[in-house]
């Protein structure tokens, strides 16, 4: 196929297939070159742009008839695909450290620039914790805010249904392709947020559930919001997950309090004695969207400066290296370093294999 019939979103779907071509990498290659040129170079010539030369031979080897049948199971699926670079995309989410080069959507599209409050908790919420969440979707809808969560089983759900019950808007931020529906049992709420609401995601349609997706989507879900409201959550869950991004993109973060004696307090009652702000109803969030201050928990001048020292990036070379392994040499638990491996990861100082992680040549 020659490059004036591949069509915009065949040659975004290269650059986002193509292994070590990142985000970062696009928007420094945007400055100096039309991106859409990168697809008709030489080896050469990529390599004289600053590409390695893995980048350059991954390029030069797109497999268009595999685009070709992306491309149509899109267009099939009736799925809106956002680029970085279009001007529609969020700016909410171009502020993020690792923002996803494309966006796979259905539904109403616009809702991605809309004044957005995230709500999370645990997937095992209690009939009380499922009621509050419900309850403050509800009534921030009134407000004219959209919520945003990630559509799983308990507080995500609830904040879900407390938007569309108030015929409010919701965004839900899948950690699969948006053409499937996961969990389950969650298929009449998918349904209707696709009618009156956005499903998105970063992940190519067809993609399904694997643990590792999830933890990249809770930095979407927080991208994209003013602020992240925490009802129920344990120490050890993906909430806390999704409160690490938020602080580290100056989002507020707010925590509903609970019973001392239940573990579904804990993460929230951390939160707060960290400096998150505990809320009893919609007031506590309105008094603080409006001003953005900065989070006295994270600050991104801490997070610069610990960038250059990072002893976790500092136990890696090019060998592969278990994550048991790593935790031992850092003497940290393993879901302490998880978060951080995933940062590196999305930074692109590091890769994912079977056995562990690497560290990749140009850090």
């Amino acid at each position: 196929m020659k490059n004036n019939k591949k069509s915009e979103l065949h040659i975004w779907l290269a650059f986002y297939l193509c292994k070590g071509l990142g985000i970062k990498i696009l928007i420094h290659l945007h400055s100096v070159i039309q991106l859409k040129r990168l697809v008709s170079l030489h080896y050469d010539q990529l390599v004289a742009l600053g590409l390695t030369s893995k980048v350059a031979q991954n390029l030069i080897n797109i497999d268009w008839l595999h685009i070709d049948k992306v491309v149509t199971n899109i267009i099939n699926n009736k799925i809106d695909v956002l680029c970085y670079f279009d001007k529609n995309y969020p700016k909410q989410l171009k502020q993020i450290s690792s923002p996803p080069l494309l966006l796979f959507c259905k539904g109403q599209v616009s809702l991605l620039s809309s004044p957005q409050i995230a709500m999370v908790g645990s997937r095992s919420a209690t009939p009380n914790g499922l009621n509050i969440a419900s309850q403050l979707a509800y009534k921030l809808s009134e407000k004219g805010l959209t919520i945003t969560s990630g559509l799983a089983l308990g507080i995500d759900g609830a904040a879900h249904k407390g938007a569309l019950a108030f015929k409010g808007n919701t965004i839900a931020v899948l950690g699969t392709g948006v053409d499937l529906v996961y969990p389950k049992r969650h298929q009449l709420l998918f349904d209707q947020i696709v009618l009156k609401g956005l499903i998105v995601s970063e992940f190519l349609p067809g993609t399904k559930p694997q643990a590792s997706n999830f933890p990249r989507r809770n930095r979407i879900i927080s991208g994209l919001s003013l602020g992240v409201v925490v009802v129920e959550a344990e120490i050890k869950s993906g909430s806390l997950i999704t409160t690490k991004y938020a602080l580290e993109q100056n989002r507020e973060v707010f925590a509903v309090p609970g019973s001392i004696l239940s573990s579904l307090s804990q993460g929230c009652h951390f939160l707060i004695k960290q400096g998150a702000k505990l809320i009893e109803n919609v007031d506590d969030i309105l008094e603080e969207v409006s001003f953005f201050p900065k989070s006295c928990l994270y600050t991104n001048r801490e997070q610069e400066e610990n960038k250059d020292d990072d002893p976790i990036l500092a136990q890696l070379g090019f060998e592969v290296t278990p994550v048991d392994i790593i935790a031992q040499r850092v003497k940290l638990p393993i879901e302490q370093i998880l978060p951080r491996l995933l940062d590196l990861e999305l930074e692109d100082k590091i890769e994912r294999v079977i056995d562990g992680y690497i560290k990749l040549r140009r850090c």
